[in-house]
């Protein structure tokens, strides 16, 4: 193994490692919600500082291969595709934050009722395994399993457009000014979380990009493969 394809072996391992990272942090938002437990919601703020101190590395280590190997081909692909993963990572990273803080904002849960009515729940679940299956398929350079996500995200999307309409209506009726304020950040959470699932897809198709050449990006349309 030469000096460039051991640099591209951590970069790899780097991105991997950042992957596991945010989903973590997805999955302990999740359980902090479902809990409501500020504690948890505390630490998946403090380790947003992890996801970021992630991002710089990843982001230097592709500027020096690029600079130091002048790589070509599919090297060339991998480090462009890098730069634009990591960035989507750590979006992701800041959506889990984003939901995080709003935990941390409220004295009572959110109303069970409304939450399962939106169907939060078939969201973070399929928004976790969306990142279990990307991290599939970035180690295996698998690109069928990239393709996968785009159906998957088609889920994120129909539950986003549904809460809409199931918002609507429990305002009409909703009285109680603490309960009309968490279903404002309940609509936000739910954005953010659909965007999980947007950042995700951006990443599949980088996949898709430097294993098959294939540029997807403002070609492919929602659900397509």
């Amino acid at each position: 193994m030469n000096l460039l394809e051991t640099e591209l072996g951590e970069l790899k391992s780097d991105l991997l490692e950042m992957t596991n990272l945010v989903r973590s942090q997805l999955e302990k938002t999740e359980q902090a919600f479902f809990s409501f437990d500020k504690d948890l919601a505390k630490e998946v703020l403090k380790n947003e500082k992890r996801v970021n101190a992630c991002e710089l590395q990843i982001d230097a280590k592709s500027e020096h291969i690029l600079a130091l190997f002048n790589p070509v081909a599919i090297d060339l692909r991998f480090v462009v595709a890098s730069l634009k993963m990591v960035s989507n990572l750590e979006r992701i990273g800041d959506n889990a934050k984003g939901i995080s803080q709003y935990i941390n904002k409220f004295e009572m849960a959110f109303d069970k009722k409304l939450v399962q009515e939106l169907r939060f729940k078939e969201m973070t679940e399929t928004a976790l395994e969306m990142l279990s299956i990307l991290s599939e398929s970035f180690e295996t350079d698998n690109t069928k399993l990239a393709r996968s996500l785009f159906t998957k995200d088609e889920i994120l999307d129909e539950i986003n457009v549904s809460a809409n309409v199931i918002m609507t209506n429990y305002l009409m009726v909703e009285k109680s000014p603490e309960k009309i304020m968490q279903a404002i950040y309940m609509m936000s959470i739910i954005r953010k979380m659909e965007r999980v699932g947007d950042y995700v897809t951006n990443i599949a198709e980088e996949i898709i990009f430097y294993v098959k050449a294939k540029v997807l990006k403002h070609n492919r349309k929602k659900g397509t493969k």
